[in-house]
């Protein structure tokens, strides 16, 4: 029943209050009420003749919006009018999701839900309610229907707009450019003649002995190295640092790492790990490997478990059979890297070239800086030990020859791309 039916059945009190105040008039009024609705029922169109579908997937950037669209097609002979509600739940933040429905025979009508979730994953579309109307528009039918459906919202990635620049500083490195950088690299590139300040080292005898000028080697990056990212989805990366977590901001910074590795030739694989594999990349390059690693590491959210670090390691190991670069996303707090870090880093530096990559709380280095009241100066005195702690941390790390990345968030993808770009520079990654 509909609110036009309780709108009817009010007239016809007052029709019967006012001018045919007898129990024929009641009986009356209330027959063609009824009779209105019988009608209805009899001509509403069947909710079996529509045929509605929905795209399977959609997928969008977390903090964007995106439009679902229901295809509804009436293989009937009547006209189905009424309404159409699109559910979600409620993290999609749907918009837009009652429409109305006026298909007539043999017709197909587009429909457009829009979304914007409010966590990176998937989910997954609730049933489609149906409203059919009667011609009157008194009564009708209702249903529901269940049109499998998913919204897949991909980390938001706003280190993008550095992928350009960086990608062109890598090609400087390789020589794609005017220049070619000398002495630097492991990878012999080409033979130019000697000028005043090179490495006489760099001399070629050999060459020189051929030609009628000195000439010196030159150099580039090594191209076809391989990369494994180590991103630990445990307990600590649950932390909340700035606006996300630790695990989202390990995430912004292995996408434009990836990418960027990607456009540098290298062959680059990914492990999200606690206790067991949470997501897996492997053997993706080019310009794909991008948008597989945001749909792999989409879903992935922190276990609030400890991780274990042997067992990780040991899985980085299995997958990582020749020389690699091995990016580990943790943290450097004192008791982690003393329990978790440091009795299974010489197992993984034996044998491939280490960084260690940690996001650091910029709320820490502004209670350092304050020291306006007294409660400032014990934030900062709290906020200064934790600093010394995790430089000390830094510092034997590096005197273990194993490389440090810590920055803010907001920092942090482009230091780790600096980082990387500074080893392929060096011919030490």
């Amino acid at each position: 029943m509909t609110g036009r039916l309780a709108a009817a059945a009010a007239v016809g009190v007052v029709v019967v209050a006012a001018a045919w105040h007898s129990w024929a008039g009641v009986v009356i009024v209330t027959g063609l009420l009824v009779a209105a609705v019988l009608f209805d029922l009899g001509s509403v169109a069947r909710a079996s003749d529509l045929t509605v579908s929905r795209d399977p997937l959609t997928v969008v950037r977390l903090g964007r919006t995106a439009e679902v669209e229901l295809t509804v097609v009436n293989t009937g002979r009547r006209t189905a009018r009424g309404y159409l509600w699109d559910d979600w739940p409620g993290s999609a933040r749907a918009g837009h999701r009652e429409h109305r429905l006026d298909s007539g025979p043999d017709t197909r009508v587009r429909l457009r839900t829009t979304v914007t979730p409010t966590y990176r994953g998937d989910r997954v579309a609730g049933p489609v309610t149906l409203r059919l109307l009667g011609p009157l528009g008194l009564a009708g039918r209702q249903s529901r229907r269940t049109v499998p459906a998913r919204v897949r919202a991909l980390p938001p990635f706003r280190s993008e707009r550095l992928m350009r620049s960086k990608v062109k500083r890598l090609q400087h490195l390789e020589g794609r450019n005017i220049a070619t950088m000398r002495g630097q690299g492991s990878e012999f590139d080409s033979f130019r003649e000697y000028v005043a300040g090179d490495d006489v080292r760099a001399i070629d005898w050999r060459a020189t002995a051929r030609a009628t000028d000195v000439l010196v080697r030159t150099w580039r990056p090594e191209r076809n190295r391989n990369m494994l990212m180590l991103l630990d989805t445990g307990r600590i990366s649950a932390g909340r640092v700035g606006d996300g977590t630790r695990l989202d901001a390990g995430i912004e910074a292995a996408l434009l790492l990836g990418g960027l590795a990607a456009a540098g030739g290298d062959s680059v694989d990914l492990l999200a790990y606690d206790r067991e594999v949470r997501a897996e990349v492997r053997g993706v390059g080019g310009n794909r490997l991008q948008l597989k690693l945001m749909h792999a590491l989409a879903s992935v959210t922190p276990a609030l478990v400890d991780t274990d670090s042997a067992g990780l390691v040991r899985a980085a190991l299995q997958r990582a059979r020749r020389r690699s670069l091995v990016v580990w996303f943790t943290t450097l707090d004192g008791a982690a890297v003393e329990e978790n870090l440091l009795p299974v880093l010489p197992v993984l530096a034996q044998r491939h070239r280490v960084l260690i990559v940690s996001v650091t709380d910029p709320e820490i280095a502004d209670a350092a800086s304050r020291r306006d009241t007294l409660d400032d100066l014990y934030s900062a005195a709290a906020a200064e030990s934790v600093l010394a702690e995790r430089a000390l941390v830094q510092e034997s790390l590096r005197r273990r020859g194993i490389a440090v990345v810590a920055a803010s968030p907001e920092r942090l993808p482009e230091a780790l791309a600096d980082e990387y770009l500074e080893l392929k520079q060096s011919g030490t990654m």
